[in-house]
């Protein structure tokens, strides 16, 4: 599958930061995760420090799928609304995926203090209603939210434009979120777990999983065999090859990010910045002073399609990030596309399928998918490890 357009910023900032061999014997282990991108990298991270002994297979140079392209947004804000998210899930299961995800960005920033080239940093998020009609909603989001001890502010016309300089009716200025390079938080993982035994193989994609009566074995498609006890499938949008019916709806997604621009202080502390519209647009700043914006987009996965659609949706962020700040200078420096999967609730899908036991899956499909990924490592380590996880039913597949 063809994840996204070629040269992502990531991938051209950091260049290749690890290189790892292809798999050519038959080898045994008691955990096999498939995927070396975040998900995985994040998974092996929680398995190596509990002993466990893995090894990780990705059919690509590591990092090098979804993971270099993503825009490395850290929020706890779902794609869905606390109030929607309600709805679908029930009160209990709702708040406690939003305060996961908040605590996620916590235990994120944690790891990421280990590595300089995951590209921690502290930034509010900032949501503004893109139409007035979306006040009355916002409104109650942000009274849902702080009623579960989100630390928030509510913001007028008059304070949106003194803090971002655009005219917006209303939003909700949160104090939690981060940005993270994900590409780089993911080789700097691996480096250490390769420390700890943990073995990685890339261009070494898996044909076959077959089920024995002590564990799995794996055939690849270099006809190698790998013997394990337990097997996590982490590779994100190319996981339904394992998967028995579709969970999720394939879309195409854009980014551009800017030449670096003069000024530090962009707009107030470098905030994410979102909208209610969906899809939604969002921007962000990077560490040497660019802006990226992405969004608009298309509900079709063709790589085709994707290709010829990319020159134009270049102009149309541009366009959407002059009408919000009309006297900043933009010159484009980097673009690309890429695939993006929601799923019916907007929450990830984490752990066995009914009556699959030791086929573990970490799909966290969604806007929020690197924090998704760190719920999934902890909550995977514990079902690996035989602890149990108050939190696994509301990312279950039963729901």
């Amino acid at each position: 599958m063809d994840l996204r357009t070629n040269y992502p910023f990531w991938l051209l900032e950091k260049g290749i930061l690890g290189s790892y061999p292809s798999l050519e014997a038959d080898i045994s282990t008691d955990v096999v995760i498939i995927g070396a991108g975040v998900s995985g990298a994040l998974i092996a991270w929680q398995l190596c420090r509990a002993g466990v002994k893995c090894v990780m297979v990705d059919r690509r140079h590591v990092g090098m799928g979804s993971t270099a392209a993503t825009t490395g947004l850290l929020q706890y804000e779902i794609d869905t609304p606390l109030a929607a998210l309600i709805e679908k899930v029930g009160y209990m299961h709702a708040c406690e995926s939003y305060l996961l995800c908040s605590a996620a960005i916590d235990e994120l920033e944690e790891i990421s203090g280990q590595f300089s080239d995951a590209g921690f940093s502290r930034h509010p998020s900032f949501q503004y209603s893109s139409f007035k009609k979306d006040v009355r909603a916002l409104k109650k989001e942000y009274a849902l939210r702080r009623s579960i001890g989100m630390d928030m502010t509510w913001l007028d016309r008059k304070e949106i434009n003194h803090l971002y300089g655009f005219d917006k009716e209303a939003g909700i200025l949160s104090k939690q979120g981060a940005v993270i390079n994900a590409y780089g938080l993911t080789h700097s993982l691996l480096h250490e777990c390769e420390k700890m035994g943990l073995k990685v193989y890339d261009h070494t994609a898996i044909d076959t999983i077959r089920r024995q009566k002590k564990g799995f074995q794996l055939i690849t498609a270099g006809r190698h065999r790998i013997h394990a006890r337990k097997v996590v499938i982490a590779c994100g949008y190319e996981s339904g090859a394992w998967l028995p019916k579709r969970i999720d709806k394939l879309s195409t997604t854009y980014a551009i990010v800017s030449e670096p621009l003069q000024k530090t202080s962009i707009w107030h502390r470098n905030s994410l910045i979102w909208e209610t519209a969906q899809p939604y647009l969002y921007l962000r700043t990077t560490a040497d002073h660019r802006i990226m914006i992405g969004g608009k987009d298309d509900e079709f996965s063709s790589s085709y399609k994707r290709e010829r659609a990319l020159p134009q949706k270049v102009k149309e962020l541009e366009k959407s990030f002059a009408q919000l700040f009309p006297n900043t200078r933009w010159k484009t420096d980097f673009r690309w596309a890429g695939l993006f999967a929601g799923t019916k609730d907007g929450l990830p899908y984490i752990g066995n399928l009914p009556r699959q036991r030791n086929l573990y899956f970490a799909l966290g499909f969604g806007g929020n998918g690197v924090v998704f990924s760190q719920i999934a490592a902890v909550l995977l380590r514990d079902q690996i490890m035989g602890k149990k996880n108050d939190h696994a039913a509301i990312f279950g597949f039963d729901r």
